[in-house]
């Protein structure tokens, strides 16, 4: 029987990277990845880690080049490349383009790519504004048929007041349940 097909898009929440790689671990065993990078996540060196180090681990663990060009990514759509996309970490930046329909990037054309077969998108925020200038396209996201939350909740309450992040560890419970065309619940942790 053959794996489901899951696009793996990284943005540029470089904090993250470290856990959303080892969910990506886990989700290798039971699913076929496609990874897809961010122009700003596939070529920024920071505090947490060399871009070329994520590159060759997502790679490593997919069998497959990272997709990081708008070029690269409209075909995912014509060739149906994968069953589900799942944008983790999806930044705020991010998040704003997708829920205004702006494709200017390898993840963003990823997403309109994939959704015009009607197939699931799920998105595992990490957000310094998700509970201040973000909540409106959080709002309109939750609105849009075919796209699907990753449980999240405030990572820092106290130091970061207005911050979201998915619970990462929910990536694959979530995407099967975007592929029966359901929201995982409950969606605030």
């Amino acid at each position: 029987m053959s794996k489901t097909k899951m696009g793996l898009a990284l943005c540029g929440s470089f904090c993250t990277f470290d856990k959303v790689l080892s969910e990506a671990e886990k989700l290798s065993e039971s699913y076929e990845l496609f990874p897809v990078m961010s122009e700003t996540a596939a070529g920024t060196d920071t505090r947490f880690g060399r871009a070329e180090d994520f590159i060759a681990r997502l790679e490593a663990l997919s069998g497959r080049a990272v997709i990081r060009t708008v070029a690269g990514s409209e075909r995912i759509g014509p060739e149906r490349l994968f069953d589900v996309l799942v944008i983790a970490p999806c930044t705020g930046n991010t998040l704003a383009k997708l829920a205004r329909g702006v494709t200017d990037g390898a993840v963003t054309m990823a997403a309109k790519s994939h959704l015009r077969n009607g197939r699931p998108v799920v998105i595992a925020l990490s957000t310094n504004d998700g509970l201040s200038a973000s909540a409106q396209n959080i709002a309109a996201l939750l609105l849009r048929k075919n796209y699907y939350f990753v449980p999240f909740g405030q990572d820092d309450p106290a130091a970061k007041p207005s911050s979201l992040q998915a619970d990462f560890s929910k990536i694959a419970e979530t995407a099967e349940a975007a592929l029966e065309g359901r929201q995982l619940q409950p969606l605030l942790r």
